[in-house]
């Protein structure tokens, strides 16, 4: 069975909510996993905005650190989980956000992250991450699809850690742009899909279709990654 999984970081809707919103319609995901979503004010109320725009609901998540996953009407969610990751001084507190879910039957966990700017605070979170899906993985039984922004860029030592144990999706089966950031000017590949090794990758990138890249500038500062996997 083929499952559309797409990462996104959608700045906190700063930018155009109702391009963000055509976007992901026409990526069609069964599963959304987003980074910076809006956390102050009317959070609540434009996270479900933004689902209900989409034709999705919402899946896992919480006020802290803007993660969330969305989910596509025929995806059951199961359980999910929210693990802060380890406080450092001075910076952003990091986070990460899983959904445990069934895609027409079949069992999947998906999970998001946004790792930090500084060197070593990424790659320690990426160490928590990894020992965080372990246990999800144990406890939930099912294969496992990590996303999210890693502000790096393959070959650093954070993203290097994910790929010693899972697959990068893009690197696996390129199937559009590599680059992600910035929207606007993409010159850097910093946002990803991460897949166990059991998931078949069928092909991962940015979508290249022209009316989607008129649209991905005005929804927000990074484009979106779309993997369709086999489980």
């Amino acid at each position: 069975m083929t499952v559309r999984v797409v990462s996104y970081n959608i700045r906190s809707l700063r930018d155009d909510p109702d391009a963000v919103a055509r976007v992901v319609r026409a990526l069609r995901p069964d599963v959304l996993c987003l980074q910076e979503v809006p956390r102050f004010g009317s959070w609540w109320w434009q996270r479900r905005r933004l689902a209900r725009a989409c034709g999705m609901r919402v899946a896992a998540g919480r006020r802290a650190c803007g993660l969330a996953v969305f989910t596509a009407p025929r995806v059951e969610r199961v359980a999910r989980e929210f693990h802060l990751l380890s406080r450092v001084p001075g910076l952003h507190r990091r986070a990460l956000a899983v959904a445990v879910l069934r895609v027409d039957g079949v069992p999947l966990i998906a999970a998001t992250t946004h790792l930090d700017l500084a060197d070593e605070p990424r790659l320690r979170h990426a160490g928590e991450i990894l020992a965080r899906l372990e246990r999800a993985r144990a406890r939930h039984r099912g294969p496992l699809v990590l996303t999210g922004d890693i502000n790096e860029e393959p070959g650093g030592q954070a993203w290097g850690r994910l790929v010693r144990h899972f697959q990068d999706a893009h690197a696996v089966a390129p199937d559009g742009d590599a680059l992600t950031f910035s929207a606007a000017d993409p010159a850097r590949r910093i946002d990803g899909v991460f897949a166990d090794r059991g998931v078949e990758v069928l092909g991962c990138g940015v979508p290249a279709d022209p009316e989607l890249a008129d649209d991905y500038p005005k929804a927000t500062d990074h484009r979106p990654v779309l993997a369709r996997l086999r489980l």
